[in-house]
């Protein structure tokens, strides 16, 4: 509704709170001159007050008061014994999905503000995908071969001579890398088999779908660098597990990015168990100051199973990601997804494909490379000067967030609502652990909206956390 709209529909609504029901609204055409509008703007108003149950219009003889909807109580017990005993939820309500508020500033969200994404290459590729076959076809079930072969020449051009590169018989489309993380879990681990070795903190997401399938997790530590590959030796060991997710590449929350030395190291303890690893190289197109160097590019023998995705780098809308799996592994998994969601849109697979085999594609991640770097480095002068309590635990070469370290003792729940309720969405660091968290942490998205709002919401954090710190004493 436009403004006059918007007014009418409030004065009418102030008029409704003490009509009685059935009372007659005024004719259109007084409406019309009273407020000086047009005919159109009047039924807008109207409308609205249709859809919000507070009128019913008759054709012929105008619009009139409903009775206001008395609430009643609902019984859904029934649904207790049919459901039986809840499962674990995992994160329930993840703050990174939650909606921004209006005028918030929002450095919660998981993802790059659309500044940040190349919108003329969706729009137009969209379009194209439309008007083309793939509007009315069907999809095979691993995925358009075209964009099955994109996916392993990307991968494969960062494989090192001598070594065989992936084909696009390996790889698998999937609607999004969290359907194919609960996908992969079923058919690598299973629910109430063997567990599932974990970094701690990880993403969420993972969390989630390992607890929604039934797969129990053992975390490993994981610091600046990655985790200590004693401790993920000794948890092999001592677990019986076979199965390792780990993200190598601008790890979300902590930004870790893995050395070769450790990368080596952490491949050879997996094949050494006769294990796979799970590698989610979500970030592969937000490097910064380094490039992502995946596992799965020096993988011989199928230890690795590689999960790259599009939906953050090209759109949200497009939810296109692909699993690069070789052996009897990719049989399994595949099985997984056919039981689930078939196959993905060919329409909005032939847009991705289309997006990233584009001349300008190369030029946007060159020019993102630029902008997530300008916003990384504002964000880390805002926060060391009006939260220098604060320990930003490194500074990540890529990726979306800052991982930042608060002085033990604070209420991090305390302080997450505080700030919410001055204007700053803050993500709590608890929901990336998959046990006990080592501390109070917040993770902060310098990709998100309003980089010029990085010193207010700065500023807005250090005053909470002084008042939190100074409860606490």
């Amino acid at each position: 509704m436009n403004d006059s709209s918007s007014q009418i529909a409030a004065d009418l609504r102030r008029w409704l709170a003490s009509a009685p029901a059935g009372a007659r609204l005024p004719p259109t055409r007084s409406l019309v001159a009273e407020y000086a509008v047009s005919p159109l703007t009047v039924q807008n108003a109207l409308r609205a007050l249709v859809a919000e149950g507070l009128i019913e219009t008759r054709p012929g003889a105008g619009a009139f008061a409903l009775a206001p909807r008395t609430p009643q109580n609902q019984d859904f017990g029934w649904q207790t014994l049919a459901l039986g005993p809840r499962r674990s939820p995992g994160v329930a309500e993840p703050t990174a999905l939650r909606p921004a508020l209006a005028d918030a500033i929002a450095l919660h969200e998981g993802y790059p503000d659309r500044e940040l994404l190349p919108h003329r290459l969706v729009r137009g590729a969209l379009t194209r995908a439309g008007r083309s076959a793939a509007a009315l076809a069907r999809s095979p079930a691993a995925g358009l071969p075209e964009l099955r072969a994109w996916f392993a020449a990307d991968l494969a051009g960062l494989v090192p001579a001598g070594m065989s590169a992936p084909a696009a018989s390996d790889v698998a489309v999937l609607p999004g890398s969290q359907s194919g993380l609960a996908a992969i879990f079923r058919a690598l681990v299973g629910p109430g088999g063997m567990p599932l070795l974990v970094e701690s903190p990880t993403y969420w997401g993972a969390i989630h779908a390992a607890a929604q399938v039934g797969v129990p997790m053992v975390p490993v530590p994981s610091g600046p660098d990655g985790p200590d590959p004693d401790q993920l030796e000794q948890a092999f060991a001592s677990t019986g597990a076979r199965v390792f997710y780990a993200q190598p590449n601008f790890a979300n929350p902590t930004g870790a990015q893995w050395s070769n030395a450790r990368a080596a190291r952490v491949r050879e303890i997996v094949a050494r168990f006769g294990a796979f690893v799970v590698e989610d190289d979500w970030a592969h197109d937000f490097g910064i100051t380094t490039e992502a160097v995946p596992l799965a590019a020096r993988d011989v023998d199928g230890h690795v199973v590689y999960l790259r995705s599009l939906t953050k780098s090209v759109s949200p809308a497009l939810r296109v990601a692909a699993a690069i799996i070789r052996g009897p592994a990719r049989e399994r998994v595949l099985a997984d997804l056919r039981a689930g969601p078939l196959y993905v849109s060919p329409l909005l697979q032939a847009a991705a494909l289309d997006v990233v085999t584009q001349p300008g594609w190369r030029t946007h991640l060159r020019g993102l490379r630029r902008q997530l770097g300008a916003r990384r480095d504002l964000m880390i002068a805002q926060l060391r000067e009006h939260v220098p309590s604060a320990q930003l635990t490194a500074v990540p070469g890529g990726g979306l967030n800052l991982w930042v370290r608060l002085a033990d003792g604070v209420d991090l729940a305390a302080l997450v609502g505080a700030c919410e309720k001055a204007g700053l969405l803050v993500a709590a660091g608890d929901e990336w652990f998959p046990a006990e968290p080592t501390g109070p942490h917040l993770r902060l998205n310098y990709a998100g909206p309003d980089p010029g709002r990085f010193g207010e919401a700065m500023q807005i954090l250090g005053a909470q956390l002084a008042e939190h710190e100074a409860g606490d004493g």
